[in-house]
Protein backbone atom coordinates (compact mmCIF):
# COMPACT_ATOMS: atom_id res chain seq x y z
CA UNK A 1 0.00 0.00 0.00
CA UNK A 2 2.43 2.44 0.62
CA UNK A 3 4.31 1.70 -2.71
CA UNK A 4 1.27 2.56 -4.54
CA UNK A 5 0.71 5.45 -2.42
CA UNK A 6 4.05 6.64 -3.04
CA UNK A 7 3.76 5.83 -6.95
CA UNK A 8 0.20 7.63 -7.04
CA UNK A 9 1.97 10.88 -5.05
CA UNK A 10 4.52 11.07 -8.13
CA UNK A 11 1.74 10.92 -10.57
CA UNK A 12 0.33 14.35 -12.72
CA UNK A 13 -2.07 15.98 -11.73
CA UNK A 14 -1.11 16.21 -8.12
CA UNK A 15 -5.37 15.87 -7.54
CA UNK A 16 -5.38 12.43 -8.56
CA UNK A 17 -4.34 10.32 -5.11
CA UNK A 18 -6.33 12.85 -2.80
CA UNK A 19 -9.61 11.93 -5.16
CA UNK A 20 -8.76 8.32 -5.35
CA UNK A 21 -8.97 8.34 -1.43
CA UNK A 22 -11.58 10.15 -0.78
CA UNK A 23 -13.59 8.27 -3.57
CA UNK A 24 -12.18 4.64 -1.99
CA UNK A 25 -13.31 6.24 1.81
CA UNK A 26 -16.64 6.47 0.51
CA UNK A 27 -16.98 3.91 -1.40
CA UNK A 28 -16.01 1.88 1.00
CA UNK A 29 -17.90 2.97 3.52
CA UNK A 30 -21.16 2.95 1.78
CA UNK A 31 -21.02 -0.29 0.32
CA UNK A 32 -21.42 -1.48 3.97
CA UNK A 33 -25.18 -0.48 4.21
CA UNK A 34 -25.70 -1.71 0.77
CA UNK A 35 -26.49 -5.17 1.69
CA UNK A 36 -29.29 -4.26 3.94
CA UNK A 37 -30.70 -1.73 1.64
CA UNK A 38 -30.88 -4.47 -0.87
CA UNK A 39 -31.91 -7.55 0.95
CA UNK A 40 -33.24 -6.91 4.13
CA UNK A 41 -36.79 -5.73 2.95
CA UNK A 42 -36.45 -9.41 1.30
CA UNK A 43 -35.87 -11.21 4.46
CA UNK A 44 -38.51 -9.46 6.59
CA UNK A 45 -40.95 -9.61 4.24
CA UNK A 46 -40.02 -13.94 4.37
CA UNK A 47 -40.74 -13.40 8.57
CA UNK A 48 -43.44 -11.83 7.25
CA UNK A 49 -45.35 -13.57 5.65
CA UNK A 50 -44.00 -16.23 7.65
CA UNK A 51 -46.30 -14.79 10.50
CA UNK A 52 -49.27 -14.17 8.61
CA UNK A 53 -49.36 -17.73 7.25
CA UNK A 54 -48.88 -19.95 10.54
CA UNK A 55 -50.16 -17.19 12.92
CA UNK A 56 -47.10 -16.66 14.45
CA UNK A 57 -46.62 -14.09 16.56
CA UNK A 58 -43.24 -14.31 17.27
CA UNK A 59 -42.19 -14.17 13.59
CA UNK A 60 -44.30 -11.00 13.34
CA UNK A 61 -42.59 -9.30 16.29
CA UNK A 62 -39.37 -10.20 14.36
CA UNK A 63 -40.44 -8.50 11.36
CA UNK A 64 -41.95 -5.35 12.78
CA UNK A 65 -38.62 -4.98 14.23
CA UNK A 66 -37.12 -5.67 11.27
CA UNK A 67 -38.51 -3.34 9.40
CA UNK A 68 -37.49 -0.75 11.91
CA UNK A 69 -34.08 -1.02 11.45
CA UNK A 70 -34.54 -1.09 8.23
CA UNK A 71 -35.47 2.47 8.06
CA UNK A 72 -32.87 3.48 10.23
CA UNK A 73 -30.29 2.16 8.04
CA UNK A 74 -32.03 3.30 5.09
CA UNK A 75 -31.76 7.23 6.51
CA UNK A 76 -28.03 6.41 7.23
CA UNK A 77 -27.83 5.46 3.55
CA UNK A 78 -29.30 8.46 2.07
CA UNK A 79 -26.48 10.33 3.77
CA UNK A 80 -23.57 8.12 2.79
CA UNK A 81 -24.89 7.46 -0.86
CA UNK A 82 -25.90 11.70 -1.63
CA UNK A 83 -22.22 12.36 -0.45
CA UNK A 84 -21.30 9.09 -2.91
CA UNK A 85 -23.39 10.40 -5.74
CA UNK A 86 -21.66 14.44 -5.51
CA UNK A 87 -18.22 13.22 -5.28
CA UNK A 88 -18.59 11.62 -9.30
CA UNK A 89 -19.58 15.16 -10.37
CA UNK A 90 -16.94 17.34 -8.17
CA UNK A 91 -14.04 14.40 -8.30
CA UNK A 92 -14.36 13.08 -12.16
CA UNK A 93 -15.98 15.86 -13.69
CA UNK A 94 -13.97 14.62 -17.14
CA UNK A 95 -15.82 11.31 -17.19
CA UNK A 96 -19.41 12.70 -16.52
CA UNK A 97 -18.84 15.64 -18.42
CA UNK A 98 -17.47 13.76 -21.93
CA UNK A 99 -19.36 9.85 -21.00
CA UNK A 100 -22.49 11.44 -18.98
CA UNK A 101 -24.65 11.16 -21.54
CA UNK A 102 -24.13 7.57 -22.67
CA UNK A 103 -24.22 5.60 -19.29
CA UNK A 104 -25.44 8.31 -17.08
CA UNK A 105 -29.33 6.51 -17.11
CA UNK A 106 -27.92 3.62 -14.66
CA UNK A 107 -28.07 6.44 -12.39
CA UNK A 108 -31.31 7.73 -12.62
CA UNK A 109 -32.69 4.58 -12.91
CA UNK A 110 -30.98 4.38 -9.19
CA UNK A 111 -32.32 8.03 -8.06
CA UNK A 112 -35.82 6.12 -9.46
CA UNK A 113 -35.59 2.86 -7.03
CA UNK A 114 -34.50 5.01 -4.22
CA UNK A 115 -37.20 7.59 -4.00
CA UNK A 116 -39.81 4.74 -4.70
CA UNK A 117 -37.72 2.44 -1.76
CA UNK A 118 -38.45 5.33 0.53
CA UNK A 119 -41.85 5.89 0.30
CA UNK A 120 -43.08 1.83 0.49
CA UNK A 121 -40.52 1.91 3.49
CA UNK A 122 -42.75 4.72 5.12
CA UNK A 123 -46.01 3.26 4.12
CA UNK A 124 -45.13 -0.13 5.39
CA UNK A 125 -44.31 1.46 8.85
CA UNK A 126 -47.22 2.93 8.79
CA UNK A 127 -49.40 0.03 7.82
CA UNK A 128 -48.37 -1.96 11.27
CA UNK A 129 -51.40 -1.81 13.43
CA UNK A 130 -53.38 0.26 10.47
CA UNK A 131 -54.01 -1.69 7.74
CA UNK A 132 -55.40 -5.42 7.52
CA UNK A 133 -52.99 -7.99 7.84
CA UNK A 134 -52.39 -9.66 4.37
CA UNK A 135 -53.32 -5.55 2.88
CA UNK A 136 -50.36 -4.60 4.88
CA UNK A 137 -48.13 -7.52 3.44
CA UNK A 138 -49.15 -7.10 -0.20
CA UNK A 139 -48.32 -3.83 -0.45
CA UNK A 140 -44.65 -4.48 0.55
CA UNK A 141 -44.56 -6.58 -1.10
CA UNK A 142 -42.83 -4.52 -4.24
CA UNK A 143 -40.39 -3.20 -1.78
CA UNK A 144 -37.81 -5.83 -2.30
CA UNK A 145 -38.18 -5.06 -6.25
CA UNK A 146 -37.00 -1.34 -5.70
CA UNK A 147 -34.80 -2.49 -3.95
CA UNK A 148 -33.48 -4.79 -6.86
CA UNK A 149 -34.25 -1.99 -9.30
CA UNK A 150 -32.00 0.06 -7.25
CA UNK A 151 -29.15 -2.10 -7.61
CA UNK A 152 -29.96 -2.67 -11.42
CA UNK A 153 -29.17 1.08 -12.00
CA UNK A 154 -25.72 0.97 -10.12
CA UNK A 155 -24.63 -1.94 -11.36
CA UNK A 156 -25.48 -0.95 -15.15
CA UNK A 157 -23.56 2.00 -14.67
CA UNK A 158 -20.46 0.49 -13.32
CA UNK A 159 -20.68 -2.58 -15.74
CA UNK A 160 -20.63 -0.16 -18.38
CA UNK A 161 -17.06 1.08 -17.42
CA UNK A 162 -15.96 -1.88 -17.26
CA UNK A 163 -16.91 -3.06 -20.71
CA UNK A 164 -18.01 0.13 -22.45
CA UNK A 165 -20.22 0.09 -25.58
CA UNK A 166 -23.63 1.82 -27.09
CA UNK A 167 -21.57 4.50 -28.82
CA UNK A 168 -19.53 5.98 -32.02
CA UNK A 169 -16.44 8.86 -31.08
CA UNK A 170 -16.84 11.21 -33.57
CA UNK A 171 -13.21 12.84 -34.99
CA UNK A 172 -12.78 15.00 -31.47
CA UNK A 173 -13.22 11.50 -28.92
CA UNK A 174 -16.66 11.99 -28.08
CA UNK A 175 -19.06 10.01 -28.08
CA UNK A 176 -22.15 10.30 -30.20
CA UNK A 177 -25.43 7.72 -31.79
CA UNK A 178 -25.63 6.30 -28.44
CA UNK A 179 -27.06 3.19 -28.38
CA UNK A 180 -28.65 3.23 -24.73
CA UNK A 181 -30.38 -0.54 -25.05
CA UNK A 182 -26.49 -1.56 -25.61
CA UNK A 183 -25.02 1.04 -23.35
CA UNK A 184 -26.82 -0.15 -20.27
CA UNK A 185 -27.26 -4.50 -21.25
CA UNK A 186 -23.45 -4.58 -21.71
CA UNK A 187 -21.05 -7.74 -22.07
CA UNK A 188 -20.59 -8.07 -18.35
CA UNK A 189 -23.45 -6.99 -16.74
CA UNK A 190 -25.80 -9.89 -16.42
CA UNK A 191 -22.59 -12.35 -14.16
CA UNK A 192 -21.86 -8.46 -12.30
CA UNK A 193 -25.40 -8.22 -11.39
CA UNK A 194 -26.69 -11.48 -10.21
CA UNK A 195 -23.31 -11.58 -8.74
CA UNK A 196 -23.62 -9.00 -7.38
CA UNK A 197 -27.36 -9.38 -5.86
CA UNK A 198 -26.92 -12.90 -4.27
CA UNK A 199 -23.85 -11.59 -2.35
CA UNK A 200 -26.16 -8.82 -0.76
CA UNK A 201 -28.85 -11.27 0.04
CA UNK A 202 -26.05 -13.36 1.50
CA UNK A 203 -24.17 -10.94 3.67
CA UNK A 204 -27.68 -9.50 4.79
CA UNK A 205 -28.49 -12.73 5.94
CA UNK A 206 -25.49 -14.33 7.65
CA UNK A 207 -25.26 -10.68 9.67
CA UNK A 208 -28.80 -10.70 10.66
CA UNK A 209 -28.40 -14.60 11.95
CA UNK A 210 -24.96 -13.35 13.19
CA UNK A 211 -26.68 -11.65 16.04
CA UNK A 212 -29.02 -14.12 16.88
CA UNK A 213 -26.04 -16.72 16.83
CA UNK A 214 -24.56 -14.33 19.43
CA UNK A 215 -27.68 -14.32 21.55
CA UNK A 216 -28.03 -17.83 21.48
CA UNK A 217 -24.23 -18.32 22.49
CA UNK A 218 -24.83 -15.85 25.50
CA UNK A 219 -27.96 -18.24 26.68
CA UNK A 220 -30.71 -16.85 24.89
CA UNK A 221 -32.11 -19.88 23.89
CA UNK A 222 -36.15 -18.86 23.64
CA UNK A 223 -37.84 -19.10 20.23
CA UNK A 224 -37.66 -15.99 19.29
CA UNK A 225 -33.92 -15.73 19.08
CA UNK A 226 -34.11 -19.41 17.25
CA UNK A 227 -36.69 -17.90 14.77
CA UNK A 228 -34.88 -15.04 14.38
CA UNK A 229 -31.70 -16.86 13.74
CA UNK A 230 -33.19 -19.84 11.39
CA UNK A 231 -34.73 -17.76 9.06
CA UNK A 232 -31.84 -15.48 7.40
CA UNK A 233 -29.40 -18.38 7.99
CA UNK A 234 -31.60 -20.75 6.01
CA UNK A 235 -31.85 -18.13 3.31
CA UNK A 236 -28.00 -17.67 3.61
CA UNK A 237 -27.53 -21.57 3.38
CA UNK A 238 -29.43 -21.66 0.08
CA UNK A 239 -27.68 -19.01 -1.54
CA UNK A 240 -24.66 -19.75 -0.68
CA UNK A 241 -23.47 -22.63 -3.44
CA UNK A 242 -25.54 -20.89 -6.03
CA UNK A 243 -22.87 -18.03 -4.98
CA UNK A 244 -20.29 -19.72 -5.78
CA UNK A 245 -21.16 -20.76 -9.53
CA UNK A 246 -22.22 -17.19 -10.33
CA UNK A 247 -19.16 -16.03 -8.92
CA UNK A 248 -16.99 -18.18 -11.12
CA UNK A 249 -19.50 -16.74 -14.08
CA UNK A 250 -18.43 -13.68 -13.33
CA UNK A 251 -14.42 -14.51 -12.79
CA UNK A 252 -15.15 -16.21 -16.56
CA UNK A 253 -16.88 -13.07 -18.25
CA UNK A 254 -13.64 -11.34 -16.61
CA UNK A 255 -11.07 -13.36 -18.41
CA UNK A 256 -13.40 -13.33 -22.16
CA UNK A 257 -13.97 -9.04 -21.94
CA UNK A 258 -11.56 -7.91 -19.40
CA UNK A 259 -8.03 -9.95 -19.83
CA UNK A 260 -6.01 -7.09 -18.90
CA UNK A 261 -8.15 -7.65 -15.54
CA UNK A 262 -8.35 -10.78 -15.13
CA UNK A 263 -4.30 -11.35 -15.54
CA UNK A 264 -4.30 -8.74 -12.51
CA UNK A 265 -6.43 -11.24 -10.61
CA UNK A 266 -4.55 -14.09 -10.78
CA UNK A 267 -0.94 -12.61 -11.26
CA UNK A 268 -0.60 -13.27 -14.37
CA UNK A 269 2.96 -12.02 -16.19
CA UNK A 270 3.42 -13.26 -19.45
CA UNK A 271 0.69 -14.72 -21.82
CA UNK A 272 0.95 -18.52 -21.70
CA UNK A 273 -0.84 -21.66 -21.72
CA UNK A 274 -0.85 -24.54 -18.90
CA UNK A 275 -1.04 -21.15 -16.61
CA UNK A 276 -0.31 -22.35 -12.86
CA UNK A 277 -2.77 -21.07 -10.10
CA UNK A 278 -1.62 -19.51 -7.34
CA UNK A 279 -3.25 -18.95 -3.72
CA UNK A 280 -1.73 -15.75 -2.66
CA UNK A 281 1.32 -14.65 -3.33
CA UNK A 282 2.70 -11.33 -4.20
CA UNK A 283 3.81 -10.03 -7.99
CA UNK A 284 7.36 -8.69 -8.37
CA UNK A 285 8.24 -6.05 -11.01
CA UNK A 286 10.07 -8.81 -12.49
CA UNK A 287 7.19 -10.49 -13.14
CA UNK A 288 8.17 -13.16 -10.22
CA UNK A 289 6.06 -14.24 -7.69
CA UNK A 290 6.81 -14.32 -4.21
CA UNK A 291 4.84 -16.61 -1.18
CA UNK A 292 1.64 -17.98 -2.27
CA UNK A 293 0.67 -21.67 -2.51
CA UNK A 294 0.93 -22.59 -6.71
CA UNK A 295 -1.03 -25.46 -7.99
CA UNK A 296 0.11 -26.47 -12.02
CA UNK A 297 -2.01 -25.86 -14.50
CA UNK A 298 -5.17 -25.27 -12.44
CA UNK A 299 -5.42 -21.50 -13.74
CA UNK A 300 -5.71 -21.98 -17.65
CA UNK A 301 -8.45 -24.92 -16.42
CA UNK A 302 -10.68 -22.40 -14.11
CA UNK A 303 -10.64 -20.01 -17.15
CA UNK A 304 -11.00 -23.08 -20.22
CA UNK A 305 -11.60 -26.38 -18.98
CA UNK A 306 -8.67 -27.85 -20.01
CA UNK A 307 -5.04 -27.07 -19.34
CA UNK A 308 -4.34 -25.85 -23.11
CA UNK A 309 -6.15 -22.25 -22.39
CA UNK A 310 -4.58 -19.55 -23.58
CA UNK A 311 -4.62 -16.90 -20.73
CA UNK A 312 -3.49 -13.30 -21.11
CA UNK A 313 -0.69 -11.82 -19.31
CA UNK A 314 -0.30 -7.99 -17.91
CA UNK A 315 2.51 -8.02 -20.39
CA UNK A 316 0.53 -8.55 -23.44
CA UNK A 317 -0.31 -4.41 -23.13
CA UNK A 318 2.07 -1.95 -22.49
CA UNK A 319 3.17 -1.26 -18.59
CA UNK A 320 0.95 2.03 -19.12
CA UNK A 321 -1.85 0.47 -20.16
CA UNK A 322 -2.12 -2.56 -17.15
CA UNK A 323 -2.24 -2.03 -13.13
CA UNK A 324 0.98 -1.77 -11.42
CA UNK A 325 2.63 -4.92 -10.03
CA UNK A 326 1.38 -3.99 -6.28
CA UNK A 327 -2.25 -2.86 -7.69
CA UNK A 328 -1.80 -6.34 -9.46
CA UNK A 329 -1.18 -7.80 -5.85
CA UNK A 330 -3.66 -5.76 -4.51
CA UNK A 331 -6.08 -7.21 -6.73
CA UNK A 332 -4.76 -10.77 -6.12
CA UNK A 333 -5.42 -10.73 -2.53
CA UNK A 334 -8.63 -9.55 -2.93
CA UNK A 335 -10.29 -12.01 -5.23
CA UNK A 336 -8.47 -14.75 -3.23
CA UNK A 337 -9.56 -13.51 -0.34
CA UNK A 338 -13.36 -13.46 -1.19
CA UNK A 339 -13.08 -17.24 -3.01
CA UNK A 340 -11.55 -18.63 -0.03
CA UNK A 341 -14.50 -16.94 2.42
CA UNK A 342 -17.00 -18.15 -0.07
CA UNK A 343 -15.76 -21.70 0.02
CA UNK A 344 -15.50 -21.77 4.03
CA UNK A 345 -19.18 -20.35 3.55
CA UNK A 346 -20.68 -23.35 2.04
CA UNK A 347 -19.07 -25.70 4.13
CA UNK A 348 -20.45 -23.84 6.98
CA UNK A 349 -24.16 -24.10 4.63
CA UNK A 350 -23.10 -28.15 4.23
CA UNK A 351 -22.48 -28.16 8.13
CA UNK A 352 -26.41 -26.48 8.86
CA UNK A 353 -27.89 -28.98 5.94
CA UNK A 354 -26.36 -32.15 7.68
CA UNK A 355 -27.89 -31.26 11.07
CA UNK A 356 -30.95 -30.51 9.86
CA UNK A 357 -31.70 -33.24 7.72
CA UNK A 358 -30.91 -35.50 10.49
CA UNK A 359 -32.68 -33.67 13.47
CA UNK A 360 -34.97 -31.33 12.25
CA UNK A 361 -33.62 -28.87 14.50
CA UNK A 362 -30.66 -26.44 15.08
CA UNK A 363 -27.22 -27.84 15.87
CA UNK A 364 -26.37 -27.60 19.21
CA UNK A 365 -22.64 -27.03 19.09
CA UNK A 366 -21.12 -24.00 20.08
CA UNK A 367 -18.62 -23.65 17.31
CA UNK A 368 -21.16 -24.23 15.09
CA UNK A 369 -22.55 -20.77 16.37
CA UNK A 370 -19.50 -18.95 16.68
CA UNK A 371 -18.92 -19.60 13.17
CA UNK A 372 -22.39 -18.23 12.27
CA UNK A 373 -21.65 -15.31 13.80
CA UNK A 374 -18.46 -14.67 12.01
CA UNK A 375 -19.66 -15.10 9.08
CA UNK A 376 -21.60 -12.11 8.98
CA UNK A 377 -18.62 -10.09 9.46
CA UNK A 378 -16.75 -12.65 7.26
CA UNK A 379 -19.61 -11.75 4.01
CA UNK A 380 -18.85 -7.75 5.00
CA UNK A 381 -15.33 -8.69 4.33
CA UNK A 382 -15.66 -10.26 1.03
CA UNK A 383 -18.23 -7.70 -0.40
CA UNK A 384 -15.38 -4.59 0.13
CA UNK A 385 -12.95 -7.34 -1.54
CA UNK A 386 -15.19 -7.87 -4.78
CA UNK A 387 -15.37 -3.90 -5.33
CA UNK A 388 -11.53 -3.99 -5.10
CA UNK A 389 -11.39 -6.19 -7.57
CA UNK A 390 -13.70 -4.42 -9.66
CA UNK A 391 -11.95 -0.98 -9.24
CA UNK A 392 -8.54 -1.65 -8.75
CA UNK A 393 -7.85 -4.40 -11.49
CA UNK A 394 -9.65 -1.94 -14.01
CA UNK A 395 -6.56 0.83 -13.88
CA UNK A 396 -5.50 3.17 -15.27
CA UNK A 397 -8.96 3.10 -17.15
CA UNK A 398 -11.81 5.27 -15.59
CA UNK A 399 -13.86 3.87 -18.74
CA UNK A 400 -12.02 0.81 -19.74
CA UNK A 401 -9.65 1.03 -22.62
CA UNK A 402 -11.29 4.64 -23.47
CA UNK A 403 -10.26 7.08 -20.23
CA UNK A 404 -7.92 6.99 -17.86
CA UNK A 405 -8.58 8.08 -14.33
CA UNK A 406 -5.72 10.70 -14.41
CA UNK A 407 -7.70 12.49 -17.18
CA UNK A 408 -10.79 12.45 -15.86
CA UNK A 409 -9.92 14.11 -12.43
CA UNK A 410 -11.23 17.10 -11.01
CA UNK A 411 -8.39 20.34 -11.56
CA UNK A 412 -9.46 21.26 -7.55
CA UNK A 413 -6.43 21.90 -5.73
CA UNK A 414 -4.74 18.71 -3.77
CA UNK A 415 -5.64 20.56 -0.35
CA UNK A 416 -9.00 21.15 -0.53
CA UNK A 417 -9.43 17.70 -1.33
CA UNK A 418 -8.00 16.82 1.47
CA UNK A 419 -9.23 19.13 3.97
CA UNK A 420 -12.93 17.20 2.13
CA UNK A 421 -11.45 13.84 2.78
CA UNK A 422 -11.10 15.07 6.60
CA UNK A 423 -14.25 16.32 7.43
CA UNK A 424 -16.14 13.16 4.98
CA UNK A 425 -14.21 10.96 7.52
CA UNK A 426 -15.60 12.42 10.36
CA UNK A 427 -19.12 13.53 9.36
CA UNK A 428 -18.91 9.20 8.81
CA UNK A 429 -17.29 8.11 11.75
CA UNK A 430 -20.50 10.35 13.16
CA UNK A 431 -23.13 9.10 11.28
CA UNK A 432 -22.13 5.55 12.05
CA UNK A 433 -21.86 5.80 15.53
CA UNK A 434 -25.18 7.11 15.64
CA UNK A 435 -26.60 4.49 13.73
CA UNK A 436 -24.95 2.17 16.07
CA UNK A 437 -26.19 3.79 18.87
CA UNK A 438 -29.88 4.07 17.76
CA UNK A 439 -29.83 0.22 17.49
CA UNK A 440 -28.40 -0.89 20.32
CA UNK A 441 -30.85 1.44 22.21
CA UNK A 442 -33.73 -0.43 20.41
CA UNK A 443 -32.46 -3.43 21.30
CA UNK A 444 -32.53 -2.82 24.98
CA UNK A 445 -35.68 -1.45 24.68
CA UNK A 446 -36.97 -4.46 23.22
CA UNK A 447 -35.07 -6.60 25.72
CA UNK A 448 -36.82 -4.63 28.81
CA UNK A 449 -39.91 -4.80 26.82
CA UNK A 450 -39.90 -8.63 26.59
CA UNK A 451 -38.81 -9.22 30.13
CA UNK A 452 -41.41 -7.08 31.63
CA UNK A 453 -43.88 -8.63 29.51
CA UNK A 454 -42.85 -12.03 30.43
CA UNK A 455 -43.20 -11.77 33.60
CA UNK A 456 -46.50 -9.48 33.80
CA UNK A 457 -49.97 -10.96 35.24
CA UNK A 458 -52.57 -12.12 33.93
CA UNK A 459 -52.51 -13.06 30.11
CA UNK A 460 -49.83 -10.77 29.37
CA UNK A 461 -47.58 -12.86 26.82
CA UNK A 462 -45.40 -11.28 24.36
CA UNK A 463 -46.10 -14.60 22.11
CA UNK A 464 -49.69 -13.71 22.05
CA UNK A 465 -50.38 -10.88 21.10
CA UNK A 466 -49.74 -10.10 17.79
CA UNK A 467 -48.73 -6.62 15.57
CA UNK A 468 -52.54 -6.64 14.53
CA UNK A 469 -55.93 -6.27 16.25
CA UNK A 470 -56.57 -5.01 19.84
CA UNK A 471 -54.10 -5.71 22.70
CA UNK A 472 -54.97 -7.71 25.43
CA UNK A 473 -56.95 -5.75 28.01
CA UNK A 474 -55.29 -6.53 30.95
CA UNK A 475 -52.60 -5.11 32.51
CA UNK A 476 -52.45 -2.17 30.07
CA UNK A 477 -49.34 -0.38 31.20
CA UNK A 478 -47.63 -3.62 31.05
CA UNK A 479 -49.08 -4.32 27.69
CA UNK A 480 -47.55 -1.41 26.51
CA UNK A 481 -44.53 -1.89 27.55
CA UNK A 482 -44.05 -5.41 26.18
CA UNK A 483 -45.86 -4.65 23.26
CA UNK A 484 -46.06 -0.99 21.94
CA UNK A 485 -49.14 -0.50 22.88
CA UNK A 486 -51.47 0.82 20.11
CA UNK A 487 -48.62 3.60 19.52
CA UNK A 488 -47.64 2.34 16.11
CA UNK A 489 -44.49 3.20 14.50
CA UNK A 490 -44.29 5.95 16.70
CA UNK A 491 -43.88 4.02 19.76
CA UNK A 492 -40.83 1.89 21.17
CA UNK A 493 -41.87 -1.34 19.35
CA UNK A 494 -43.43 0.21 16.32
CA UNK A 495 -40.60 2.53 15.35
CA UNK A 496 -37.64 -0.02 16.73
CA UNK A 497 -36.55 -3.26 14.78
CA UNK A 498 -34.09 -4.94 14.16
CA UNK A 499 -32.30 -7.79 15.64
CA UNK A 500 -31.37 -8.44 19.08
Amino acid sequence: MLSTAAQLAGSTPPQLLPSRELMAFTLASHILLVPFGVALPFITLVMHYRGLRRGDPVALKLARRWSAVMAVQFAIGIVTGTVLSFEFGLLWPGMMGRWGDVFGLGFGVEAWAFFLEAIMIAVYLYGWRRLKPWTHFWLAVPLPLAALMGAFGIIAANSWMNTPQGFTLDSHGNPVNVDVQKAVFTPIFGPEYWHFVVAMFLTASYVVAGVYAVGWLRGRRDRYHKLGFTVPFTVAAILSPLQFFLGDSAARSVFHKQPVKFAAMEIVWKTDTHVPEYVFGRLNADGSIAGGIRIPQLDSILAGFRPSTKVVGLTSVPAADRPTPTEATIVHFAFDIMATIGSLLILLALWYAWIWWRHRDLPLNRWFFRTAAIAGVACLVTVECGWVTTEVGRQPWIVYNNMRVSEAVTHTQAAGIWTMLGVVIVMYVAVFWSFLAVVLKMRTRWRVADETAAGAPAGVDPEVDTPYGPRSEAEPAAVGAGNGADAGPGSSEGNAGGAR
